[in-house]
Parts: C-alpha cells; sequence; structure tokens
C-alpha cells in the first residue's frame, strides 16, 4: 500500500500520467507533482514516478531516465506495469504502449524512423484528449480524490487494469474453445477462427479472436473470424486483418444471410450449422 505519489513538476508528459494512473487503481492517494526528497525516495510508502534517478520497485521509485541510452525503450509506465505483474500482458493488447514507451526516451524523431512514417505524421496523430488532459495535469501542484483530472486519471487506470486483467481471462476462454477450420475456394485453401457458441455467451463474442490468431501465428493464413452474433440466433462473419481476398457482398442473395455490409468486410447470418458456415464463407473468397 502507498500513501502518495509523487512526480516531477514542469511539463507533463503521457508516461507519467498513464503510471500514475495505474498505480491510482491500487491505490486511490494524493499525487503531488515537485522534487522528492531523500526520506521520501526511502519510503516505500512513497510512489516516486518518473523523477528520482532510481528504479527500485520494492520502494515504488519508478524514474528511468538513468537507464543506458542503448537499453530497449523503458519509461515509467514501463516499470509500474512490470510492478504490477501487468506488463507483458499490456504490450501484447496494447500496441500503444510499445509507441509510448519509445516517444518518451528516443523522442519524436527517432520513433518516427521506427515506425517507418514521417515525423509530421505523429503530430497529424495527436488528439484533443492528449494535450488538454495532460496540459490541465501539468497545471496543478496537487491532485486529490473529488477534483476532475485526479478522478480521470482513477478512471482511466481502473478501466486499463481491469481490461488487461478481462482480457487475459477472454483469451484463455477463446484458446479453450475455438477452433481453426481449412476451408476451401477451388484450387484455394485458407484458414478460417471458429467460436463456437456457448452458455453463457461472452458480451462480446467476437472480443480476443484477432488476438489469439496472433498468438497462434497464423496471421498470414486466417482470413476469416466466426462468432456467434449476440443479437441473434446465428453467426457473424468478419475478414481478419481486413483481407481483400474476401467480399461477403458476394452473400446478399444468400436467404440465411440478413447483413452484408456495403464494403463487404462483415456479414451476418441465421445459420447456426457448421456445413453452412464453411460454405458461406468459403463462397466469399475472391482470391
Amino acid at each position: 500500500m502507498i500513501q502518495s505519489i509523487i512526480t516531477h513538476p514542469g511539463g507533463a508528459h503521457k508516461d507519467e500520467f498513464l503510471a500514475c494512473a495505474v498505480l491510482l487503481s491500487q491505490n486511490p492517494v494524493l499525487i503531488v507533482r515537485r522534487e522528492p526528497t531523500a526520506a521520501e525516495l526511502a519510503d516505500p510508502m512513497i510512489a516516486v514516478v518518473d523523477i528520482g534517478g532510481e528504479h527500485t520497485a520494492k520502494r515504488n521509485n519508478f524514474d528511468h531516465h538513468q537507464f543506458p541510452r542503448e537499453q530497449t525503450p523503458t519509461c515509467s509506465l514501463s516499470l509500474a506495469l512490470q510492478h504490477l505483474g501487468l506488463y507483458e500482458d499490456t504490450r501484447e493488447l496494447c500496441p500503444w504502449l510499445e509507441v509510448t514507451e519509445w516517444f518518451d526516451c528516443r523522442g519524436p524523431g527517432d520513433t518516427a524512423q521506427w515506425l517507418e512514417i514521417d515525423r509530421e505524421v505523429l503530430s497529424k496523430l495527436n488528439s484533443p484528449l492528449d494535450i488538454i488532459l495532460l496540459r490541465r495535469f501539468a497545471s496543478q501542484t496537487e491532485h486529490k480524490p473529488g477534483e476532475p483530472i485526479w478522478e480521470i486519471m482513477h478512471m482511466i487506470g481502473k478501466d486499463l487494469v481491469d481490461y488487461i486483467n478481462g482480457f487475459r481471462i477472454r483469451l484463455d476462454f477463446v484458446k479453450k474453445h475455438a477452433e481453426v477450420w481449412t476451408l476451401q475456394s477451388g484450387n484455394t485453401t485458407f484458414k478460417a477462427l471458429f467460436m463456437p457458441r456457448t452458455d453463457p455467451l461472452p458480451e462480446e463474442a467476437s472480443a480476443g479472436l484477432g488476438n489469439y490468431v496472433q498468438t497462434l501465428g497464423l496471421e498470414q493464413e486466417v482470413l476469416a473470424l466466426i462468432y456467434p452474433d449476440n443479437r441473434g440466433q446465428g453467426y457473424g462473419l468478419r475478414r481478419f486483418n481486413d483481407t481483400l481476398l474476401l467480399d461477403f457482398v458476394k452473400l446478399d442473395n444468400e436467404a440465411d444471410v440478413h447483413f452484408t455490409h456495403a464494403q463487404g468486410f462483415i456479414a451476418k447470418t441465421s445459420s447456426n450449422h457448421i456445413d453452412r458456415l464453411k460454405t458461406l464463407v468459403s463462397d466469399a473468397y475472391v482470391g
């Protein structure tokens, strides 16, 4: 348990904002933005984030600035997630984490080069949510429970931690029930991931399917996801990674297909027969 969080004054950045947020999810305490004292660095009841020149998790000190330049990008959020045992799952489920690490440790130029995009593109991706929240966070020396920014940070941290924990459970569920099908269209074979209907049915039946394909290493082979329709007794059919090798508009005239998106990336069928589902996906193949 910690009694307060100290982070650096001045301009605020996404890494310490989110590091403080995930720590708040476990300990809803005061955040102070100033330099820590030696006594505070030595006190495990005070978390020191992104400042202090020390990473000692047992004392809740989470600074990365003393790491060597050649080290794999690691920011204060990385260290807080490691401390909570959530880092590996967050890296797997949240691609934005690695970008945050690079941006904070290497800056926009190196990050753009690593992403293989022009540096100007990064500025175009800035959101007013990022800009305003960070500016408001930087504008106060203290953030207390009940105040708007503190409450938003607490909400973000709790939702992120709940999402990671819940998604791991969901992936384990998918691993237990999902099947990889090999389908054929003419002389071509391809794969699809099928999630059968279970009782009870998850709130979002398609959640985690794409991530599971990645854990199987089948991103280049799986073209379709097939999963229970939460709004009916049939199934949803969706392109994986928006491949253009499938066009579900081809199923428009099928009696048991009641919806196809005009862009061809999704369809819904009232059928729940395995052989019929395989036929529908195979018939959507355009090569």
